[in-house]
This record gives C-alpha cells, structure tokens and sequence, in this order.
C-alpha cells in the first residue's frame, strides 16, 4: 500500500491570471502558499482472486472491472494516463471539506497521480505531477479552472508562480526565514463560512468576463511583485492592506465571488480590526482569510464568532509519499 500526504492552499493574489484565456494573451502570475492541512489517498495493488480490478472509496464506493465504467472522474482519467491494468483499490481522506476554496480537487490530482506512480516503482518530478494533474482536469475533464492550485500543491512552500502562453510554467520560491513566515501566518486568520460551491461553475462566468475585464486582472497580477517585496522587508501591515486592495479588484469581476452574506463577514472583521482580507478560490464560499495583528486578534474572532476559525501553519515540502510498503 502507497499514501501519499499532499497540502492545501492559501492563494494571496494573482488569481484568474492563470487561466488560460489570460495567460494566452499576457503571462498570468500568483504568489500563494501551502498550509499544514493535507488530503491524503491511500493506493493499494490487490490480488488476482477480488471480485472486482477496482473498488473506489470517496463519498460512494465504486466497485467495477472497467476503467471506463469509474464515475470518479480524476480517478478513472488518472487510471487511463497511467494505464492502471491491474487490480487496484483506492481510498482518500481530508482535513478540509472538499469545494472550500484551498484547492482540493487539485491536491487530490497531484496526490493521486504521486501514489499511483509510486504504486507503479516510479518517482515523478513535481513537475510533471503538477503538469499531468491540471491536464487531467482542464483539458480532459474541461473543468473551468487555472492551474495555479497543482502547482502549489506538488511544490508546496510560499512561491511566484507564473503561467506562460506556450503553456510552460515557472515556480520561483520566496526566500524567507522560518521565524519571519510564522510570523506572518500567525497574522493571517482563516474563518471557514460554511458554504460550499462548485469553483468550475463561478470560474465559467470569469472566464466569460476575463476578456471584459482584462485590465482589472493585470492589476492583479501586477500586486505579485509589491506583495513579495513586502515579504521580503516583513512590512505585513501592508500586506494586510494588499490583500484588502486584491479583494476589491477580484469581487469586481463577476457578481458569482461574493454575496450579501460573505460581505457582512468581511465587514465584521475589518470593523473588528482587520487589515485586510479576502476570499479564497473562485469565490461564493469557503473559507475568508484576514489578516490581524496579535492585539486585534480576539476581536476579529469574537466578531466571527459564529464560524469556525482554523488553525495552521505555513508548509515548505508539497505532496509526499508518507506510507510506502510494496
């Protein structure tokens, strides 16, 4: 049996840019982090003798002799590129709610993809697990998404991530002492709003709009370079401020990112004494994050009492192999 460990994400800003009806046009570019919340999936070869070549346990269990007849569908177009001809069972599990907006179906694809690799007797560069999995879900699948989320999570750690029109994509770490990023992660509050949403149905109505609203997405991008300057100085009361600019432009580009409940959130905190914040992923849902010096801390929490607040940290070594018996 394989099980492979591989992170969620926080995305800052840059969002949208990674989508290829931007990058097509100008390079695209993010900056976003890994955190210390993981969904892991557990590959197993089975013998000969089962019953059924395949048996899939996510929300239902699949039991089936046929890679075409899998409903999962990262699972079965994962099967067919790597060409899974033998018995095999398959089983995840997570320490975040799927659709929340850290990534989840992308770190599940780089996840698979590294478990089913080394079920295989192979280790694969992050590179070309973060390249297959946005493959399988973007341009087999035709999901409407970017691809920053597999790369973050086949990386991990805090990087720039740009996206090139000849499709090639270049991740560049952020140099940061340990003691400096903790800092910064314990500024930044993650509430979980409760509400779910399917990021390919919003990311439908950006796309629709990215060519509308080009110019608000190159302000986007062009936040990536001032937000790692502030990084870098450890100037993080602007980069609350940043955060809070990001969120103005991303809520402008469609009115699918936000709604009247996400808002009065976001005015809860600030009028508790947050800097800045924003949604994360496509939008309609998920988690906010904020960010809050020490001192303002309480009374941001209190004033969101009524969500979960989740506690993290920041992550440096992206999807790994944790369990590996053959």
């Amino acid at each position: 049996m394989i099980i492979s460990r591989t992170p969620f994400r926080i995305s800052f800003v840059g969002g949208g840019t990674d989508l290829r009806v931007f990058y097509k046009k100008e390079f695209g570019q993010v900056l976003s982090t890994t955190i210390n919340k993981y969904i892991y999936v557990a590959v197993k070869r089975q013998t000969e003798i089962v019953d059924f070549k395949y048996r899939i346990n996510w929300s239902k269990v699949e039991f089936t002799n046929n890679i075409d007849d899998i409903e999962h569908p990262i699972i079965r177009e994962a099967f067919r590129m790597l060409n899974i001809d033998f018995p095999c069972e398959v089983t995840t599990f997570a320490d975040i709610p799927a659709k929340s907006g850290l990534g989840s179906s992308s770190s599940f694809s780089v996840g698979l993809l590294n478990a089913l690799y080394a079920l295989k007797g192979q280790m694969e560069k992050k590179e070309t697990l973060a390249k297959q999995a946005a493959e399988i879900e973007i341009d087999i699948l035709k999901r409407n998404m970017g691809k920053q989320d597999h790369y973050a999570a086949a990386y991990g750690g805090i990087n720039i991530i740009t996206f090139n029109s000849d499709e090639t994509v270049r991740v560049d770490p952020i140099i940061k002492d340990y003691n400096s990023l903790q800092d910064l992660a314990g500024k930044l509050l993650l509430f979980f709003t409760g509400q779910t949403r399917d990021a390919s149905e919003i990311l439908k109505s950006q796309t629709k709009a990215t060519a509308e609203k080009f110019e608000i997405l190159k302000k986007m991008r062009e936040l990536v370079p001032k937000l790692k300057k502030m990084i870098e100085n450890e100037d993080h009361n602007s980069f609350g401020q940043l955060l809070h600019e990001n969120w103005l432009l991303k809520k402008s580009i469609t009115n699918d990112i936000s709604n009247a409940e996400i808002e009065e959130y976001y005015n809860k905190a600030m009028d508790g004494g947050a800097i800045g914040g924003k949604l994360l992923g496509a939008g309609g849902g998920g988690f906010l994050c904020f960010y809050a010096n020490q001192n303002k801390q309480k009374n941001v929490k209190n004033s969101l009492s009524e969500l979960y607040n989740l506690e993290y940290e920041f992550e440096n070594a992206g999807t790994q192999i944790t369990y590996y018996d053959q």
